[in-house]
């Protein structure tokens, strides 16, 4: 249904954005250092701990004590001295903010989306931080209802975030998830009833999903333990005595749940899965009250979603020998018999299978080849195959969700570096695109100003590793320009090369903004995720690091005007390539980044520890642990001069705890060497994410910016 997520899939998507002119090392002392002592080292409280592989110490283990006050007045102290190195840098940061908020359309819609009679869109207002979601029945002159409005719900709260909402089959109930934390993975499951316009009596924490059955009235959801893992399905009905029913429970501690209901709304789903492994139990909509059966039970590295259409079944399958997936067709009856399954799509070695969408008539694949989404339209009577075909030579574009399944067109968005967001409708019967919507800059944008290209660096072990680029056309590639290269590398997400209007503050100072897509995700199809992780992780480093050369070596920049950022499991990359190439970097941000691996990793009351084992590795045994040991930047520090460095943390972070990039900064500062500034700020108030109002946002990308541009020069 409408705008439903999972709060465990919300991957973070980080804006990039970075460095210029270099000043020298003794103008960076006196402006920042002696001026500004840095706050004392965290105190040091060693704890020794005795592992598969050996004996490790870790000086700043205390730092995870939430609850201590002394951590809370150490953060606090970090964040003073962030704040008053940066006090000279305000009017940067207003300046910064004014250009990335003039380039949006502050009251602005969404196109509307028809679901079971009525039209759903969001919407925001000029000075909200928030969008407000409405709907019109039957049709878009009918009068607006709004469903929510998330400014009035986030009122007077220093962080809110709604996570979504899916509708009754009546149209009267909408469950709905929210927190007030910034946390990623801890939410609040609430019914409004959408007739009186108030909440239910219903207040359930740590729910993660929820999916409605066809009576209205009984709604399935996955709650979270301890650790964050939907681990657990209850079945609610409401407006009864009776408490929640278990229905499902996962006890692999890999695995996670998630429920949602098909397109057709005849069946509901429970989906199991680890990284490599996955189950579906099936459950008819229509029968609220009944039992969960298994779709095909579950095989080691055998991976399958089920879509339904109302004559068939659709398998999205991979196993070791298919890794970039097939879709095979099975009978409503007589499924559960593989004899009976049929190949629709067979497996393609250079062609990855992303998802998939089914409607009446037709079926669409969105699928990655050479790096590049495409979206593929097949006809279900006549046998016809479609390419929906895209311009440009770097672009994104991804199917958007069309809930209706007898809908006369499917849904899409197509996004490049230069090139605003746009959304289609492709008709089926005349195979046809439509421009229904486009991604409006306020202050003015001409894509034709702006070079993209696509390059080819080189690896360590040869392998061809794609970056897209964009800059000004008068920029002259002479060596001497600023630039700043982003990437992911983990969990098989790809970095695609989507529009995203901040970065032009910088591209419009002179600065080259490139992504990278190396090893790690799976850019490239599901082998070139293989290739960077568990013990290939150090592809991704390589590979990033490659591309940082590849750039310098095509002239459009230097190691003096070069800036890297990621976050979450991208601030683990640049982190670890700091460690490993600190020369070839003027300034890095990290942003809430995943840089203590050995000990996040053997500590299963955490939240994701246990079923990232198939991504990192289980240190308890040797060889793993051996090998995260020689990455993991926290352990991995040593004296040598790092470049500036701005590393960010949330204080409530789910995903990564903030004491890990506490205690990151905590080692940097105590062994670095050299006058290059070290910052961390804690967002005390919110979580992985950082701020959650959309201009609230907006301004600490503005200081993350401001904090690039002064390392270099530029203050305008």
């Amino acid at each position: 249904m409408f705008l439903k997520k999972s709060a465990t899939g919300a991957l973070l998507v980080l804006l990039a954005l970075a460095a210029c002119n270099p000043t020298s090392e003794k103008s960076l002392k006196i402006n920042m250092q002696s001026d500004f002592p840095a706050p004392p080292v965290a105190a040091i409280k060693p704890v020794t701990f005795n592992e598969s592989g050996g004996e490790r110490t870790d000086n700043y283990y205390w730092l995870k004590e939430k609850e201590n006050p002394e951590v809370i007045a150490y953060l606090e102290a970090e964040n003073a001295y962030c704040d008053t190195v940066m006090k000279s840098t305000l009017p940067l940061q207003e300046k910064l903010f004014a250009e990335m908020k003039g380039r949006i359309k502050e009251t602005d819609e969404t196109v509307p989306q028809l679901d079971n009679g009525y039209y759903y869109y969001s919407r925001t207002e000029e000075g909200k931080q928030y969008r407000i979601y409405c709907r019109k029945k039957g049709d878009l002159s009918a009068a607006e209802e709004v469903v929510f409005d998330v400014n009035a719900m986030a009122e007077g709260k220093p962080a809110f975030i709604f996570a979504g909402f899916d509708i009754s089959t009546d149209n009267r109930l909408a469950a709905y998830l929210s927190n007030e934390t910034g946390s990623f993975a801890d939410f609040t499951l609430r019914v409004k009833n959408l007739e009186t316009g108030m909440d239910l009596p219903l207040d359930i924490g740590k729910v993660q999903g929820f999916a409605w059955a066809g009576d209205s009235k009984t709604l399935f959801y996955t709650l979270g333990n301890e650790a964050l893992r939907a681990w657990r399905v209850y079945r609610m009905v409401l407006g009864s005595d009776q408490p929640a029913e278990l229905v499902f429970e996962e006890p692999d501690e890999q695995f996670i749940v998630d429920v949602s209901k098909t397109k057709t709304n005849d069946y509901l789903l429970i989906t199991t899965a680890s990284s490599t492994t996955s189950e579906v139990h099936y459950l008819p909509a229509a029968e609220p009250a009944g039992k969960f059966r298994v779709f095909v039970p579950r095989v080691k590295d055998v991976e399958y979603h089920v879509y339904h259409h109302k004559e068939k079944f659709f398998i999205r399958y991979k196993d070791r020998d298919n890794l970039n997936f097939m879709v095979y067709e099975a009978p409503v009856t007589g499924f559960e018999n593989r004899n009976n399954w049929k190949v629709f799509r067979a497996h393609d070695k250079d062609t990855r299978i992303g998802s998939l969408e089914v409607f009446k008539d037709y079926l669409a694949l969105q699928v990655r080849r050479n790096g590049l989404n495409e979206i593929l339209v097949y006809g279900l009577r006549d046998n016809s195959e479609n390419t929906i075909r895209f311009p440009e030579p770097v672009y994104t574009a991804y199917l958007s969700g069309t809930p209706e399944y007898d809908a006369p067109a499917l849904r899409y968005s197509y996004s490049s570096l230069n090139r605003p967001t746009s959304v289609y409708d492709y008709d089926f019967a005349s195979a046809q695109s439509k421009l229904l919507k486009q991604q409006e800059i306020p202050s003015g944008f001409n894509p034709d100003d702006y070079t993209v290209e696509r390059i080819w660096a080189t690896a360590a072990d040869g392998a061809k590793v794609p970056m897209s680029v964009v800059y000004s056309k008068t920029l002259k590639k002479d060596g001497s320009n600023p630039a700043l290269l982003y990437s992911y590398g983990s969990y098989g997400a790809s970095s695609d090369a989507y529009f995203s209007s901040g970065f032009y503050s910088l591209i419009d100072r002179g600065y080259v903004f490139a992504i990278a897509q190396i090893r790690g995700g799976s850019d490239m199809g599901e082998q070139w995720y293989e290739d960077g992780k568990l013990l290939k992780k150090k592809n991704t480093f390589t590979d990033f690091i490659s591309c940082a050369e590849k750039l310098i070596e095509d002239k459009f920049t230097s190691s003096a005007k070069l800036a890297i950022m990621g976050g979450s499991a991208g601030g683990l990359l640049v982190a670890a390539v700091t460690n490993m190439r600190p020369d070839l970097f003027n300034t890095v941000v990290a942003q809430v980044p995943f840089v203590d691996v050995v000990t996040t990793m053997f500590d299963t009351s955490l939240p994701l520890t246990t079923q990232e084992y198939e991504e990192w590795g289980n240190p308890n045994e040797e060889e793993y642990y051996r090998y995260m040991l020689s990455y993991s930047p926290y352990d991995n520090i040593t004296a040598q001069n790092y470049p500036n460095m701005l590393i960010t943390a949330g204080l409530n972070d789910s995903q990564v705890l903030y004491h890990e990039p506490a205690k990151y900064a905590a080692k940097l500062r105590a062994m670095k060497t050299g006058n290059n500034l070290l910052l961390l700020k804690t967002n005390m108030e919110s979580g992985h994410g950082g701020a959650t109002g959309r201009f609230d946002a907006l301004k600490e990308t503005a200081f993350e910016m401001a904090f690039i541009l002064d390392r270099v020069g530029i203050r305008e």
